[in-house]
């Protein structure tokens, strides 16, 4: 695990940290790459955390959200002790089995679907699998299906 303390800051409404240059480059190095987002793991004040590190505004950041900002007791403005290293475990999102049934009974909208770049494909699935009742459910997959229909 690699060691820092920084500051976090807030970027637009994002609370936020930028790595040091050298803790980046032994992630790089371990992720194999230095583009695209790259999904690290650590601790936050000693609190577990699981989290991607993106390029925006020409700097890497790892953005601290609400759940890692709760759980180590930290706000935007203190100084915080992060321990990290690249997470090579991948960061499938489940696809709920209701919306596979309604792909497979649709041709057209799974073809749709499929030409979604990776990050659009995960943002539906993230969404749909949040959605706590059946009804919510169902209605969305049918705006999600009526949506890749007038795609094609």
């Amino acid at each position: 695990m690699l060691r820092f303390s920084a500051t976090i800051e807030k970027l637009g409404i994002n609370p936020v940290v930028d790595p040091p240059d050298d803790i980046l480059a032994v992630i790089h190095e371990q992720a194999g790459k230095s583009k695209g987002p790259i999904p690290v793991r650590g601790t936050l004040n000693r609190s577990d955390f699981v989290q991607t590190l993106v390029k925006y505004k020409g700097k890497w950041r790892l953005y601290v959200n609400g759940k890692m900002l709760k759980a180590s007791g930290l706000s935007v403005g203190d100084t915080a002790d992060f321990e990290i290293e690249f997470d090579p475990v991948g960061r499938k999102v489940p696809f709920p089995p209701r919306f596979r049934i309604a792909l497979d009974s649709e041709q057209c909208a799974a073809e749709a679907f499929d030409k979604l770049t990776p990050g659009r494909q995960k943002e539906i699935l993230r969404y749909l699998g949040s959605l706590k009742s059946d009804d919510a459910l169902e209605r969305n997959i049918e705006r999600v299906l009526s949506q890749l229909r007038s795609k094609t």
